[in-house]
């Protein structure tokens, strides 16, 4: 029976720190018993990768078999084995991990690959480290393979290709990057001392911030969005952390596998083309905000439409010919306009492909951008306030002051669903996120922490105590619907505006947009007609 758990460690080796996994090792230990028994009595599956693949997109169940791949080996160009395990982080997301060996040269090759979706937007985790923080570094950290580490102190990168998918700490990815620096310093010595020399400088001061002994910025780029920074002190907010979503580049996007037109590389979204070779700058008057091309809430399925059709069926549906946004074939896209009482014209989109199954819908605004940021407060105090429709755009922040929640503007992404949906969709978010840290490893208080804040969480739909539901949206793209006839009426409801900072405008576009070429166009035309 020992050597089974010895061959357990061995495979994770070099893919994880099983002490850094302490919550997700009796659920390996539990999920390999089949498998292992199965390797013992010599019945490996001897699979194809396609079958693989096909197991990712399936839903995963204790007897999820391990996969065993004859490929070729990079040392000696013999063959040798891959296994393929097909796992799920108990509240986290799916992983494939995978385990090259080969019996000729000894060559060993571990690796972690998230095997889910790839998120709607990237993401950026900044930490700030003091000096003298040593706690700070036994945070645990998600680093997928489309993820980039950068300490700007150091002018030090670690692109994708130098850390695979990892499941480790702010230490141990320090420790591993030092320990790859250092791996060939004698041999460096010999024939270029002064590389190695000033590799030995560089050390210095990495292992200096591995040890808290001056402060840096720790900053994780993932533009797959998969990537994760534990928050010690969730769900209240980190002082130290800060998380900011974008939207993916052409480059980033051609990076993560997605079909792009390299002649458009390096343009903003939304331009018709590329430009010319005798076209050397950007005409003036043809910068526009990055808000106006934002949707406010997008998802894989009709629920979108379905909730809008309350307010107003379509008189006409316009059907138009798109691109499948999975398999690039061709299919049909409808849209249709609706107005929102007390709210705004928006415009819905949705689009399903016949090749692949694959859906999409989105929300988009009518109109000019806002000039000013708004804030909504709604007072819960009956059942019927659960019911109240919610629109949540990608820029809103939400906050519940009772239980000292504040989500960052574009944590849950947008949505159009109800009170009680925002909520349990906040509940599971949470537990995703965080709730894998929840192993053997975290302390009682911090567990104790957790239920109580999920007890109370729930309690919000009980009604127990009146609550305050707040959406701030500096776009202005937010909407909780009334109970009365009159939004004067409904007491419950209030809405404030605010000027948006320099910081924000410049988030969104805002400050670079020039509309000169529009209004000379535009007073030209008024002139023709006035002559």
């Amino acid at each position: 029976m020992i050597h089974k758990f010895d061959t357990l460690f061995s495979f994770l080796s070099g893919v994880v720190n099983p002490l850094c996994l302490c919550s997700s090792i009796p659920f390996l230990l539990e999920l390999f018993g089949e498998t292992w028994g199965m390797m013992d009595n010599g019945n490996d599956q001897d699979i194809d990768v396609g079958s693989v693949a096909e197991a990712v997109s399936a839903d995963l169940s204790f007897g999820v078999p391990l996969y065993v791949v004859e490929s070729m080996c990079m040392n000696c160009n013999e063959n040798g084995t891959t296994r393929f395990l097909l796992t799920l982080i108990p509240h986290f997301r799916k992983v494939l991990i995978s385990a090259f060996e080969c019996p000729h040269c000894g060559e060993r090759n571990n690796e972690v690959q998230f095997a889910g979706e790839i998120q709607p937007r990237g993401c950026s985790y900044h930490l700030e480290v003091l000096a003298g923080d040593v706690k700070i570094f036994d945070r645990q950290v998600v680093k997928s393979e489309s993820a980039t580490i950068k300490i700007p102190e150091l002018e030090f990168e670690i692109p994708p290709e130098a850390q695979r998918g990892s499941l480790s700490t702010v230490e141990g990815i320090l420790a591993r990057a030092a320990d790859g620096l250092s791996a060939l310093q004698e041999e460096r010595k010999k024939v270029d001392p002064k590389t190695a020399e000033a590799i030995d400088q560089f050390l210095s001061k990495l292992r200096a911030c591995a040890k808290a002994e001056t402060p840096f910025t720790f900053i994780l780029d993932d533009p797959a969005g998969n990537s994760f920074i534990e928050n010690p002190h969730a769900p209240s907010p980190d002082p130290s952390l800060t998380i900011k979503f974008y939207e993916r580049t052409p480059e980033q996007q051609a990076t993560l596998g997605y079909t792009a037109d390299p002649s458009r590389a390096g343009q903003p979204e939304g331009s018709l083309g590329a430009p010319s070779a005798a076209t050397k700058h950007i005409p003036h008057g043809t910068i526009g905000a990055t808000a106006g091309h934002r949707a406010i809430a997008q998802s894989n399925s009709t629920d979108i439409s379905d909730n809008l059709f309350r307010y107003s069926a379509p008189e006409e549906v316009m059907v138009f010919p798109s691109t499948c946004g999975a398999c690039t074939k061709q299919c049909e896209t409808r849209m249709f306009v609706t107005k929102i009482p007390y709210f705004q014209e928006v415009i819905v989109m949705a689009s399903t492909c016949d090749d692949c199954g694959f859906r999409n819908s989105e929300l988009k605004p009518g109109g000019a951008i806002p000039v000013k940021g708004k804030k909504i407060t709604l007072s819960v105090k009956n059942i019927a306030d659960l019911s109240r429709d919610v629109i949540k755009s990608d820029t809103a922040g939400v906050m519940i002051p009772e239980l000292d929640l504040e989500l960052a503007g574009g944590t849950l992404g947008g949505m159009v669903t109800t009170v009680e949906g925002l909520v349990t969709q906040i509940r599971e978010s949470l537990a995703r996120v965080h709730g894998f840290t929840l192993g053997d490893s975290l302390s009682e208080d911090k567990k104790n922490k957790w239920r109580e804040f999920g007890a109370r969480l729930t309690k919000l739909l009980s009604l127990e105590q009146p609550w305050t539901l707040i959406l701030d949206d500096e776009l202005a793209n937010s909407f909780i619907s009334p109970v009365t006839d009159d939004m004067k009426d409904d007491h419950q409801l209030k809405h404030e505006e605010y000027e948006r900072s320099w910081e924000q405008n410049e988030e969104l576009g805002l400050n670079d947009m020039d509309t000169s070429s529009a209004d000379a166009a535009y007073d030209s035309t008024e002139t023709t007609k006035l002559s």
